[in-house]
């Protein structure tokens, strides 16, 4: 049998890595940005909340293309856009200009997961594509790794522009892999009758015709993922964007360098994603079904995230990473499964429809949490005690998880596969 599938896997590894290469920038930019153009907290916040908006926008219009146009040509679409939006940064002038620019990277980089999703769904059965992926997903991190040490150093040689140049250029290379490597495993050329076989075993047959939002919509499971999303996404934004800036407010960190810190952490990541895809697909294969399997992993990675909350009575940085290494590798993990269960209970001619929906509730709720932490820091920056204002978030950061495991199991007790055809 070949195992043709592990190579898409990795060109959608490959994907999500630029993808988040080229957000990470402006955070690790941020005090160098800060000095420049002379931006508050408030600044910065607005901002991320321009990339929020256009992400939330592409996620849902992604989504509903994707279903129809297939991902190798909305994969294509999707790439070129960010990939230009990414080069574009080098060129602005303003704060205002920074906001038009991350806008466009975020109308462009909202198509990466619905397409990356229905691929994992097209290639891989049931058992597999928790593990699937935990590992295209995984790349979040590793693009968050790269960028500490590729980031500071471009910086420091050639200047803040070129940093967003590189970084932007490097999609249009993967494009090549990609258009010459992807096909769906009926009629790819390197897949054996053996793997095709293995790949559709516990396929469903996809109801033919467009699927309308309405109709989705109206489903408890939709609901489910939307639910979940929109409550633990912001919280990844947050440690996205703001914990470079933590680091360096709270501990002194020195960004125009590597940083070792944020290197542990987004490498913690990084294994939380893949072993949390692993966990639920190994309870799957001793007999567990698959809403006990899933369920049971989230509920333990929603109580890995808890402990967040302590760093208030953390002493040193590394106590802090320790912590905060524990929250995101948990997040990695509850993001794989979340993400799966949507095609775990949804046909694959609604699988990025569906993920683009959830997507644009994620971006939604990315997009509120700013103001909140923008108003937040500049008012403990104001009385000059930042890291309480942090503290403060991780207690929010830390409760979410919890409460988004509790609404999936509300709309989705038994994770019903969907029947589109009479909404049940």
């Amino acid at each position: 049998m070949t195992n043709y599938r592990w190579r898409i896997v990795g060109l959608l590894f490959v994907a999500t890595t630029i993808n988040y290469l080229d957000r990470q920038v402006i955070s690790l930019l941020k005090p160098t940005l800060e000095t420049v153009f002379d931006w508050t907290e408030t600044d910065y916040s607005h901002i991320v909340m321009a990339f929020q908006a256009a992400y939330a926008l592409s996620y849902v219009v992604f989504g509903r293309l994707i279903d129809k146009i297939g991902a190798k040509v909305g994969y294509l679409v999707a790439v070129s856009f960010w990939s230009v939006a990414a080069v574009l940064h080098a060129v602005a002038t303003s704060t205002f200009g920074f906001g038009i620019y991350r806008a466009l990277l975020g109308l462009g980089e909202g198509g990466n997961f619905p397409a990356a999703v229905k691929s994992v769904a097209e290639w891989f059965p049931r058992q597999e594509r928790a593990l699937a992926t935990g590992i295209f997903n995984s790349g979040t991190n590793i693009g968050a790794v790269v960028a500490p040490i590729m980031v500071p150093w471009v910086l420091g040689a050639y200047g803040w522009q070129v940093a967003f140049i590189l970084t932007g250029m490097v999609g249009f290379i993967w494009l090549i892999f990609w258009w010459w490597g992807y096909e769906s495993p009926q009629r790819h050329k390197h897949v054996s009758a053996q793997e095709l076989a293995h790949i559709m075993h516990d396929n469903d047959a996809s109801a033919a015709g467009a699927i309308r939002w309405i109709d989705l919509i109206r489903i408890r499971q939709t609901w489910a993922f939307i639910l979940g999303k929109l409550l633990t996404d912001p919280v990844w934004w947050f440690f996205l964007f703001w914990l470079p800036s933590y680091f360096a407010s709270s501990f002194n960190l020195d960004l125009k360098k590597p940083s070792m810190p944020l290197i542990v952490v987004y490498t913690a990541a990084t294994i939380g994603s893949v072993g949390g895809g692993y966990l639920s697909g190994y309870f799957i294969r001793r007999g567990w079904t698959i809403n006990r399997s899933r369920k049971t992993a989230m509920m333990l990675y929603a109580l890995c995230i808890v402990p967040i909350m302590l760093t208030r009575y953390a002493t040193s940085i590394w106590e802090v990473v320790g912590l905060l290494s524990l929250a995101v590798a948990a997040h990695q993990a509850w993001s794989a499964n979340l993400f799966t269960l949507v095609s775990d209970m949804f046909p694959k001619n609604a699988v990025s429809s569906v993920v683009g929906l959830g997507g644009m509730a994620g971006s939604v709720g990315g997009l509120l949490f700013p103001m909140v932490v923008g108003a937040l820091l500049d008012n403990y920056k104001a009385l000059g005690d930042i890291t309480t204002g942090y503290n403060y978030l991780f207690i929010l950061c830390g409760s979410a998880y919890v409460l988004a495991w509790l609404c999936i199991h509300l709309f989705a007790p038994a994770m019903k596969p969907v029947t589109l055809s009479d909404g049940k």
